[in-house]
Formats: C-alpha cells, structure tokens, sequence
C-alpha cells in the first residue's frame, strides 16, 4: 500500500511499524483477546504482546521483526499497556486482509496511532495508553521442564472437543509409560478420559521423563482453544510445579509466529482427606 509506505518516518516515535497486511497480525491479537487489556513489549526483536486473568493465566503473542515491512525503535524496549479489544477492532475496520498497516508510539502518555488504508481509503485511529503494569513472571525455564510433547494441532482439537464442557478442572497426565498423555475431564455425565500413545501419527516429540499429574481450572485452559484453532502444530510442557505451557506455532506466509500460554495448577483437593 504506497499511501502509508511512503509517509516519512517521525523520529520523535519511540517505535514505528508497517504492515503490507493486517492479516496475520489480527489473527494472532484476536486469539489472544480473552481479556480487554493487553501490555506491549516493542525490542529489537520485535512486538510481544501479553495478556494476563487473575494472575493464574498468560497469554503472549509474538511477531518476530521480520514480519514487518519497516520496523523502527528508538529506544532498548517499548513498553504501553493498551485496551486489546479496541486495537483488534480497529484492525478489522475495512473487514478483509488487504488492509496495510503503520502504528506509531510515541511515549509516555501517548496514543498508540494507527494508519489503516485499504483500496486507497486511509482511516486514522488513536488509542490511549496506559503505564504498564508488572507482569508475571511464571520463569519457565528449560532445566524446570519435566515433560515435552510436540503434536499437530489438529490432534488436540478433536481431544478438546471431546471434553465435558460442564466440568469445572481438567486433569493432564504426562507418563514415561502408559498412558503416556491423557486428559480427564469431570464433568454431569461422569468421567470423560481421552488417551494419546506416544507412538501416534499425531505426535512429532515425545519426551517424558516422569509421571506428572496436575489439574486445571478448565475455564482457565479453554482461551487457549483460540490460538489452537490458527496453529498448525503444539507444543506442550510441564515443570516441576505443576505450571502448564502450550507453544503454539501459528504459520504466517515465510515466517512462523507463535503464541504461548501458560496456566497455573489448581491445589489437589484430594490432599487433606
């Protein structure tokens, strides 16, 4: 889109970005859109954007820098918290996928702007900002991973489906040996158990070293389905203290971008009895 590529770059921004296509970026922002407000995190390598409920769940986009057409930064990192219901709706004003993009920020106490044009129409958009807040850092770092499984993402799909949407918790069980990956629900109709083998078409990497089993608040775990539903493949992992991650990896023309979710373990109510 030549009328926003050629607007020359203000170099009072702290960051600046365009986008030929709104598409994959509006993709990865809606699937992440289970609550109103989001913090953006701009570095050199390029946008994340974070999404937190009840401090026992996170969810991160991330569009690598060479998504971009143009991607300029003033500073080490950029940081606003934004309204992320606001800026998925503004992306979506013209409705279609040839929509390009330039977003500027220009620091504290200001706007997110947006340039929006499509067939030659331009709409401007402002958001304010917000100081951001401190983030969770749930540090799941590799030498705390207990259990790894890679699978397509359609695998998972049909186990969600599966599921007894009235139950309250979801059980996720990673073995070394049989079952190897199996998700319970509970739910009015009784139990419903689904098992995977490590041995499945479905499953690309398998690595379990120990038996672990943790339980999910199931509304905490169902956002994720969002994401689920644009990737192509999952990666699911496990530590030490029971903390859920599924890494999603979501195609976006030459590039693949990824969105990771994280989700607390409920306390075994079983403990005291």
């Amino acid at each position: 889109m030549a009328l926003l590529s050629q607007n020359d770059t203000v170099e009072d921004y702290l960051f600046e970005a365009y986008l030929d296509s709104v598409k994959h970026i509006y993709g990865l922002l809606k699937a992440v859109n289970f609550k109103d407000n989001a913090t953006c995190f701009a570095t050199e390598k390029g946008l994340k954007v974070t999404v937190e409920d009840s401090k026992c769940v996170q969810a991160s986009a991330f569009i690598q820098k060479e998504m971009f057409q143009r991607y300029s930064l003033n500073d080490e990192q950029v940081a606003f918290k934004v309204n992320l219901s606001v800026l998925v709706e503004c992306l979506n004003i013209f409705g279609g996928t040839a929509t390009a993009l330039k977003m500027c920020y220009q620091g504290y106490g200001y706007p997110l702007t947006m340039l929006l044009e499509e067939g030659g129409v331009i709409t401007d958009c402002s958001i304010r900002t917000l100081e951001p807040e401190e983030i969770l850092d749930f540090n799941f770092s590799a030498e705390s991973v207990l259990n790894k499984i890679i699978l397509r993402s359609e695998c998972l799909k049909e186990v969600f489906a599966e599921l007894d949407s009235s139950s309250d918790l979801i059980e996720i069980l990673l073995s070394p040996d049989p079952p190897y990956f199996r998700i319970t629900t509970s739910g009015i109709a009784g139990d419903t158990k689904v098992d995977i083998p490590k041995n499945s078409d479905m499953i690309e990497t398998f690595q379990c070293t120990t038996v672990a089993t943790s339980r999910y608040k199931l509304s905490h775990v169902k956002p994720s389905a969002k994401s689920l539903a644009i990737s192509q493949k999952v990666s699911i992992r496990t530590d030490d203290r029971g903390l859920l991650c599924f890494q999603y990896m979501i195609p976006a023309d030459n590039h693949t971008c990824f969105i990771e979710y994280c989700c607390t373990p409920v306390a075994d109510i079983d403990d005291d009895s």
